[in-house]
């Protein structure tokens, strides 16, 4: 699989702590029980503050963050280290220490950026007691987080994508930069198209941020579902900026090039969205489900706790499943062709214009596919099987209308999405392969986060209430 004109290791070798051999048994206990402290010490904060709601405050939600933070920073070496200790096997693979890196630059950011967070709570509460409850809000501290874990991930994946473009050797034959080749239009339609899909992205950008904002301050909104519908519309406008943006600034310019590190960024947060929008709809899946089958218990199971388990783990499957394909593809040797006949670096046609082996990746996509893409468009069919069952032992046209109205939206949603993608691989095409491509790609790229916010304005009663109260609050502010 390594190609004989590329130099390079596969492994490499951590020489770990500089201790004699007689002293090793007594240094791996010490580490042990230090990390094995740490984990439950940490575990035992969040624990606490969850349960206890006299904790529900900013100073201890940012808290509970950072003891995740510990505990994921210390596990990120301190377990590889005990194992080569006690095993003497002190070799790691290339993949597996590029990750081991990146996570730890992420997590070493992200306990700065908390702690930051965390004096300027501090600050607040001394500083201005007054307006500490007005100004640290349950949205801000929930920003701050947010923005301290994507700044986090963009540190480190700026790092990786630096080393890993510097470990490719002088004679390793390869491209330093790729043609997006874009739509397949005439230059008489560029105008046109230009216009068109500029109107699409910022209808697209303000739709979602308007349901965002819905969302934050009407206080009947405030509800799990529509907890993770803010999430969602999050990731649609990221998913539609990763992509959008630089096909019209290439449209405009003309300049179809894109360098080598920016195209494998755009592969890595376009894969990222992708995957975080299949878990959020089947995270929206399962709250109807619970809403449906089991209302007794709807307010115990979805508990602030479980939803916001669910969403920080869609973000980090989504985050592990992306860093995965990255790696894989930075490994990978890029020879005279580098016109992507694509409107962005698609990591199917980059794997298409790679001169190297590239049954590694094929491998990682069919399984990483699975679980990312077939897993939950299987748990969402299920949640839904269980709540048309539970609708025809109680047949009743009110009770239908009623789970219509619930699950209208989000089943549109569904079926907009993963209608696209079975259109793309199980259906066949007239046209050419890469047209077919090109346009399936526009339709979960360009139009479905675009179509989302009207989904769920039109066919939902409760947005479109708070829509009425902002319009109202804004012309009664404008008298």
């Amino acid at each position: 699989m390594r190609r004989e004109n590329r130099s390079s290791v596969s492994e490499f070798l951590l020489l770990g702590l500089p201790i004699r051999p007689e002293q090793r048994g007594v240094v791996f206990a010490l580490f042990l029980g230090v990390y094995l402290t740490t984990v439950l010490g940490n575990l035992l904060i969040i624990l606490l503050i969850r349960l206890d709601s006299r904790l529900h405050t900013p100073m201890y939600f940012f808290l509970s963050h950072l003891a995740l933070t510990d505990v994921s920073f210390s596990s990120v070496t301190v377990p590889k280290m005990l194992m080569d200790m006690h095993t003497e096997y002190k070799l790691i693979p290339y993949a597996g220490c590029i990750s081991q890196m990146y996570f730890f630059i992420f997590f070493t950011d992200l306990d700065s950026f908390l702690i930051t967070s965390m004096a300027y709570d501090r600050y607040m509460a001394i500083c201005h007691p007054l307006h500490y409850t007005t100004i640290m809000r349950k949205e801000l501290c929930a920003l701050l987080v947010a923005v301290s874990w994507i700044l986090s991930g963009a540190s480190s994946l700026s790092h990786t994508l630096l080393l890993t473009q510097s470990m490719r050797r002088e004679n390793q034959s390869s491209v330093s930069q790729f043609l997006l080749l874009g739509l397949p239009i005439r230059p008489e339609q560029r105008g046109v198209v230009f216009a068109l899909f500029l109107g699409v992205y910022l209808t697209t950008v303000l739709g979602n941020l308007l349901i965002i904002l819905l969302i934050r301050l009407d206080s009947r909104l405030h509800t799990p579902m529509y907890f993770f519908l803010s999430h969602l519309a999050f990731s649609d406008v990221s998913f539609s900026s990763v992509t959008v943006p630089r096909m019209l600034t290439s449209m405009q310019t003309q300049d179809q090039s894109i360098p080598y590190a920016e195209c494998i960024a755009q592969m890595y947060f376009f894969i990222f969205f992708t995957v975080l929008d299949n878990f959020l709809l089947t995270s929206m899946a399962y709250d109807r489900y619970v809403a449906i089958c089991h209302p007794l218990h709807y307010t115990t199971i979805m508990r602030e706790g479980p939803c916001t388990l669910l969403v920080t783990v869609s973000w980090i499957l989504s985050c592990a499943s992306a860093l995965c394909h990255t790696l894989l593809l930075t490994q990978l040797s890029f020879c005279a062709d580098n016109a992507i006949p694509h409107f962005f670096c698609d990591l199917d046609v980059l794997l298409k214009l790679s001169c190297s082996d590239t049954s590694l990746n094929e491998l990682a996509i069919f399984t990483v596919g699975m679980a990312v893409i077939i897993l939950p468009l299987t748990c969402i069919l299920i949640s839904y099987g269980h709540i048309g069952t539970t609708i025809l032992k109680v047949p009743s046209t009110k009770g239908i209308c009623k789970a219509l109205s619930t699950c209208g939206s989000h089943l549109s949603v569904v079926a907009l999405y993963y209608g696209t993608i079975i259109a793309l691989y199980f259906f066949p095409s007239s046209s050419t392969a890469s047209d077919k491509n090109i346009i399936a790609s526009v339709m979960y790229t360009v139009v479905t986060p675009l179509l989302n916010p009207f989904i769920y304005s039109l066919r939902n009663r409760d947005i479109k209430g708070a829509l009425d109260k902002l319009f109202n609050r804004a012309i009664v502010l404008s008298q």
